[in-house]
Formats: C-alpha cells, sequence, structure tokens
C-alpha cells in the first residue's frame, strides 16, 4: 500500500489502530487465499442436499420446529431453496420464500455495515470516542464488584481507563451490556432500570444506558450487549438521518431489501409474519423487543429488524463479493476484509468468559463472528456468521464461494438446530474433483 493509500485509510480507521488492523486484516486475507483451494473444486451433491432438507423436515414432522426456510448459495446462483412446514401452525398458513422474520440479533451486521459506509465516507473513524458523538458517555463509569465488611459484595464505580471508542462498539468490547441473561450485579441494573419504558427513541435509550455504570473497562472483554443499539444512534447524529432513513437510502433500498425494517407497518403484509410453535418463545420481551407489529419510535439496531430470507440474500452476496452487488459498490474491498477478520484476538488482550457466544473456535470482527481455526476438518477457517436469540441464521464462507440462510422462529431449537444444519452442509459438499 502505498503513502497516500495509507495515510487516506488512516484517516478512515483512525491513526491509532489503523496499523494494528491492517496487520490483522491482510494477514487473513493472505492466509485465507493460500489455504482455500479454488472455489470451483467443491460442488454439492444432490445426496448431500437430500440429506438437508430431510433434516428439516424430519424437524417439523416430530413437531419441533412449525417451518423453516432454506437457502444455500454459491458461486452467486442458488443451489438450493426451500420453504419447510407451517408459516404459522395456527392459522395453518404454509411457509412461504417471501415470510418474514425476526431477525433479533441479525440486524447487527447490517448496521455494523451501515456504520462502516460512513468509515468509508470519511466521517466517522473508528478511533473515535463515543462521547464526540453522544456526550452523555464522556462520564460513564465502571461497575466493580468489590468484597463490603459484612461479607456481601458491593458494587463499586471506578472511572474510565479510557473512553469508549466506535471500534469497541463494533466489536462489542464497550463495556455496554445486556440484562436478560447472567446474573452480575451490572447486569441486575440493566435488568432492573428504566431503560425500556415508554415510547423512547434512540436518543433517549443511549442516554439512558449512559446513566448506567459499564460492565467492564472498555477494550477488556468482549461483553454482547447494547453496543450496536447505541452504534445506531452514533449514525444518527452523522448522518442527521433517523437509523432506519439512513440505512433504507444507503444500503436496503439500493440492494432491494424492500422487507427490512423495524417493524411491520402494513397491516396487510402482517399474515407473512413466521410464528414460533405455540409456547416456544420468551416470557418476557427479550431486549426490550415485543411483536413486529407493534410501532414504536426505537430503532434498535442491535435486534429490532424484520426481514426476508430473499432481502438478507442481497445482504450475504454483497458481501460475500467483497462490497460490490450488480455494479454497485457499499463497501471498499479492504473494509470488506477487516470487518470480517478477528478484531480480538490474542495481541489485543481482550479476553473472553464462559458467556463467550462465538466459541472457541471464533474471534470476532466489525460486526461478526470470524472462524479463525477449522473444527472438525470441515468447517473451514474464514468462515463468517451470526445468528439471532429467536431462531434465524446465516454464514458466508469465502473459501467455497458460498453462503447459507436459515430463517426459522424457534428460540428453544435454535442452538442445536444451527449446529447440526451448519455440519449437514459442509458434508454435502464433494470435493474431489
Amino acid at each position: 500500500m502505498n503513502r497516500w493509500k495509507t495515510e487516506s485509510f488512516a484517516r478512515r480507521y483512525g491513526t491509532v489502530v489503523v496499523l494494528a488492523l491492517l496487520v490483522l486484516a491482510v494477514g487473513w486475507s493472505v492466509a485465507s487465499r493460500a489455504e482455500r483451494p479454488p472455489a470451483a473444486s467443491a460442488v454439492f451433491s444432490e445426496a448431500g442436499l437430500r440429506r438437508v432438507g430431510d433434516y428439516l423436515r424430519h424437524e417439523i414432522t416430530t413437531g419441533r420446529l412449525p417451518g423453516a426456510v432454506l437457502l444455500i448459495q454459491q458461486h452467486g446462483h442458488p443451489v438450493y431453496s426451500e420453504s419447510f412446514g407451517m408459516r404459522d401452525v395456527a392459522t395453518g398458513d404454509p411457509m412461504t420464500a417471501d415470510s418474514i422474520f425476526r431477525l433479533y440479533s441479525m440486524s447487527k451486521p447490517v448496521t455494523s455495515v451501515a456504520a462502516m459506509m460512513l468509515v468509508d465516507d470519511g466521517r466517522l473513524s473508528l478511533s473515535d470516542p463515543l462521547a464526540k458523538y453522544i456526550p452523555e458517555f464522556a462520564d460513564v463509569k465502571v461497575g466493580v464488584e468489590h468484597p463490603a465488611e459484612d461479607g456481601r459484595t458491593a458494587l463499586v464505580l471506578e472511572p474510565l481507563a479510557r473512553p469508549i471508542t466506535v471500534l469497541d462498539l463494533l466489536r462489542h468490547t464497550s463495556g455496554l451490556t445486556y440484562g436478560f441473561y447472567g446474573d452480575s450485579a451490572v447486569r441486575k441494573l440493566y435488568a432492573h432500570s428504566d431503560m425500556f419504558d415508554g415510547d423512547f427513541d434512540n436518543a433517549e435509550f443511549a442516554a439512558r444506558l449512559a446513566k448506567l455504570p459499564l460492565a467492564e473497562q472498555p477494550a477488556t472483554l468482549w461483553d454482547y450487549g447494547h453496543s450496536t443499539d447505541v452504534l445506531g444512534r452514533v449514525i444518527e447524529v452523522i448522518s442527521g438521518q433517523s437509523l432506519f432513513a439512513f440505512e433504507k437510502e444507503r444500503l436496503l433500498d439500493p440492494l432491494g431489501m424492500s422487507d427490512t425494517a423495524f417493524s411491520v407497518a402494513d397491516p396487510a403484509q402482517r399474515p407473512r409474519i413466521a410464528q414460533p410453535l405455540p409456547g416456544d418463545w420468551f416470557t418476557h420481551p427479550v431486549a426490550g423487543l415485543s411483536q413486529p407489529t407493534f410501532p414504536r419510535r426505537w430503532q434498535s439496531g442491535g435486534a429490532g429488524m424484520v426481514g426476508t430470507t430473499g432481502d438478507y440474500a442481497r445482504f450475504a452476496q454483497m458481501l460475500l463479493a467483497g462490497g460490490t452487488l450488480d455494479g454497485r459498490r457499499y463497501l471498499r474491498p479492504e473494509t470488506t476484509a477487516l470487518i470480517t477478520s478477528d478484531q480480538i484476538g490474542p495481541q489485543t488482550n481482550i479476553a473472553r468468559d464462559q458467556l463467550y457466544f462465538p466459541g472457541s473456535d471464533s474471534g470476532f470482527g466489525l460486526g461478526f463472528a470470524v472462524r479463525t481455526k477449522p473444527e472438525n476438518a470441515i468447517l473451514p477457517a474464514g468462515e463468517y456468521r451470526w445468528d439471532g436469540v429467536g431462531g434465524p441464521f446465516f454464514f458466508i464462507d469465502p473459501r467455497d464461494d458460498m453462503f447459507v440462510i436459515c430463517m426459522i422462529q424457534s428460540p428453544s431449537q435454535r442452538m442445536r438446530i444451527e449446529a447440526e444444519l451448519k455440519l449437514l452442509v459442509y458434508q454435502a459438499l464433494d470435493r474431489r474433483g
């Protein structure tokens, strides 16, 4: 990279982090090119794809899943696309390709890409302090549990060792957490706070979060939480638009993601919403989110979107193609390499606790889990992915030039189905050619 390009890259990504990020991105890119065979060497067998479909049919006939939509796309074309079972067992409506799903945390990659578009524009830097855009976070404190004299644990508020940055929001190292899982003192404060009261917008939600302590110092621990929601507010401040308006203008409409939004506003389209089996849902709203038909001012960039398989396929294909689709560029190639490479590796000294959802074989990029080492000699390094607590999941595999999207609404079965179905997909690949 010549001097002019390096200086331009540094302005976008922040001079404090640019050298480390370049090493990570370039190292991953070179390694992945050296490891993977030509994409054309792996093709899907018909028998293997039948086993994939049979697996989902069995899940439905045994009553563990109401329905599903599965898309496997390789070299830019679908190799398997099928709808299974029912969209709603109460009405008997069959599952269709245009069914609308609650995406939950599959919203996070969309918001992360939208933020990186602003980085490419030169309007946002990864090293920018969060307080530059949301001043309430300038004085946020960190909640640390210490033994008290009476033998119980006391929560002590300590100052920031360094400011929260945009990079922290993207890689979940901001110290912001969730209150619907875990039992730490800070998580309990989240769970019993007023952060979800009333009809608030992104600005008010960020201000409420800033009044609560962080769960740990920034850049010390991968902690899954409201980081991407706050990132959505940063997008609003910079763009002068609501999060949805910005994403619709710059990403969703150009990609043709016409069914992706923060609610299903049109009553005529609400029958298209996929429903879980009776009783297989949450006893309380997850991350403050309720029914997707409920109109609200809050646009949760971390978990609030709804969408279809076809919409998300456009998004996934754009990423797989290095940030372009149908002749239009959405992200620079180096930006795409950056967000899909591990940004919390050993050299960062960022810890991982027992709640580290990507798993022991994966790091985390800027909005995606990234597999850093092969698993079972089948699942490849370089694959990046994420899922939603309601059931949908996707993974993108540059080695085999493919992506897979499985849309389901089954919180109780999602982790098992994701693991089992992914293994079946890779077993369906024939590498003998």
